[in-house]
């Protein structure tokens, strides 16, 4: 008895895909669902992804959809709507992503996808995030998101890929603050320049920007003739990072005017200097 109905769902199946595959290019006509069950439906969904055009996913998007619209209180309409989010962020619709995993996770906190949902939700900010010139608030949400995901499923798969992802938004940030820094100092806003490259020494110091912004510091102080403020960044930038090549560049800097790098003065760059490499913070 089983059996026969096992066998007869397989050619439900099959007679949903002959019959839509029939009408794939015929986009514009409606083909109707109601006739067959939620399975096979979200089946329909997970074959267009799987094997239709990876450029079309709103081809599957329609058949999740009409799962949960069909059968909305069924495990399958639960399925179909962190695919909705899925198939969404692939099509690159990531405002809609966004709303199909909030939702989700508004609907079923407590499911075993929810980790899931939830680093949709972060990455259909962080793949927002394609230049540096790109408006940071976007950055500073994928952020936000991408701590959410670590802090509240620190055991999953999508924790560790979470954090990886959280380190290349921030150095994100450090470089938009130096595209800025380094277009004031072009122009010799010197003072303007300080204060970007500042913010990377004091709030981004763990990326991989610290090092040139330690170095243009020592640029840009010696162009204002702030000669302690110079040697100090170079100080840092030597003890910290002496094998980068902005290490040497600044020391050549400082050599040129009979300088060389050391903590001098009091100043912000002492103090980060006297805490860092000196371990004094009182």
């Amino acid at each position: 008895m089983m059996r026969g109905k096992s066998a007869a769902l397989r050619v439900g199946c099959l007679v949903l895909v002959a019959s839509l595959a029939a009408c794939s290019g015929e986009r514009d006509k409606d083909v109707p669902l109601e006739n067959f069950t939620a399975e096979q439906i979200y089946e329909r969904g997970e074959y267009e992804l799987e094997v239709g055009n990876p450029r079309r996913p709103t081809t599957a998007l329609r058949y999740f959809q009409e799962v949960e619209r069909l059968y909305p209180y069924s495990e399958w309409s639960k399925r179909a709507l962190i695919m909705q989010a899925f198939a969404q962020h692939r099509a690159k619709n990531y405002e809609e992503a966004r709303s199909s995993a909030q939702r989700y996770l508004d609907t079923y906190p407590g499911s075993e996808d929810a980790p899931y949902a939830k680093y949709l939700l972060a990455l259909s900010y962080y793949d927002q995030i394609d230049e540096v010139g790109r408006d940071q608030g976007l950055t500073y949400q994928a952020l936000q998101a991408l701590r959410e995901v670590i802090e509240q499923y620190p055991d999953s798969d999508y924790a560790r890929s979470a954090i990886l992802k959280f380190d290349l938004a921030f150095d994100h940030l450090a470089a938009k603050e130096m595209e800025i820094g380094r277009y004031y100092l072009k122009r010799r806003h010197y003072t303007a320049a300080i204060n970007r490259f500042r913010v990377v020494v004091e709030q981004f110091q763990t990326t991989t920007h610290t090092p040139e912004a330690l170095m243009r510091l020592t640029e840009a102080y010696l162009a204002l003739g702030l000669t302690d403020e110079a040697q100090t960044a170079a100080a840092i930038l030597g003890h910290n990072f002496q094998s980068s090549p902005f290490y040497q560049d600044a020391y050549n800097l400082l050599a040129a005017q009979g300088l060389v790098p050391e903590s001098k003065g009091d100043n912000w760059l002492s103090t980060i200097y006297r805490q860092v490499i000196k371990g004094q913070w009182l």
